[in-house]
């Protein structure tokens, strides 16, 4: 089974690295069916889940009030009302996105703050890594991909999860559906290629905004950046998952290192 640590304060200073891998959990643990009416949320992080309230508020809005706008993303939006908001968000203030923002907006402000993080969402140091998983194929690809994922920050990988979570809800609407009365319901166009074709060069960045040759990139990258992030959008659910044979080998080795943390966990669970 699962386990998960609320926080690790008590435990010492030179606590293993691997007890972020106990974090992730199985799928059934994912579903949000069984989180309706929990605050708890699954997280890398051992102490607390850590997602900038511009991306937790950018993303509850449109998947309120926008996964059914045609072209979101790509249609423009008001620079001067998104230059405000940023601002508002700028100055820590608790900015409240309700169903009088423009949508439009809302996604230019999303895309704003991923592009301009100081680090990217994917660290560089990580860029030419992740790149090379475009040319694997199968499960090797997604095991990589998994790894790879493993050695992120615990709020890059809290907000990447969120955020792919989050593209792919507006990809399962792309396409029309009928309502329970026949009504026509519109598709928003915008399918996990289109999506990861946006925010590709967002969250995979190999040189600093601003940079010399910083908005030059060859076509084999552009094209591996969407692949990968299409790959990360389509099995995220799987990434950010640790299997119980992974967790039994974490375990394993924790014994022989780290007893006093084995100890706690099992106090825990």
């Amino acid at each position: 089974g699962a386990m998960s640590v609320d926080s690790i304060t008590d435990l010492s200073d030179n606590t293993s690295k691997l007890l972020e891998a106990l974090q992730l959990s199985h799928p059934h643990e994912l579903d949000p069916r069984r989180s309706l009416g929990k605050t708890k949320m699954l997280s890398l992080n051992p102490i607390t889940r850590q997602v900038p309230r511009i991306v937790e508020r950018c993303c509850q809005h449109i998947e309120t009030h926008g996964l059914q706008t045609v072209g979101i993303f790509r249609v423009g939006s008001s620079k001067k009302r998104v230059q405000q908001l940023r601002e508002e968000f700028d100055q820590g203030l608790d900015v409240f996105l309700d169903e009088h923002q423009s949508v439009h907006d809302v996604a230019a402000l999303l895309k704003e703050f991923l592009r301009d993080m100081p680090d990217p969402l994917i660290p560089r140091e990580l860029y030419a890594a992740f790149l090379r998983t475009a040319a694997m194929e199968g499960p090797a690809q997604l095991d990589t991909l998994q790894l790879l994922l493993f050695l992120l920050p615990p709020c890059h990988s809290d907000t990447l999860h969120r955020l792919l979570r989050f593209l792919g809800e507006v990809a399962r609407h792309a396409e029309g559906s009928r309502g329970p009365q026949g009504q026509q319901i519109p598709g928003n166009k915008m399918t996990v290629s289109n999506l990861a074709t946006i925010f590709g060069p967002n969250i995979l960045q190999k040189e600093k905004p601003g940079e010399k040759d910083a908005g030059a990139m060859n076509f084999e990258d552009s094209a591996a950046i969407i692949l990968v992030l299409q790959k990360l959008i389509e099995h995220c659910q799987a990434l950010f998952m640790v299997s119980p044979e992974m967790q039994r080998d974490v375990l394993r080795r924790l014994f022989q290192t780290d007893p006093d943390v084995i100890d706690y966990l099992l106090r825990r669970k």
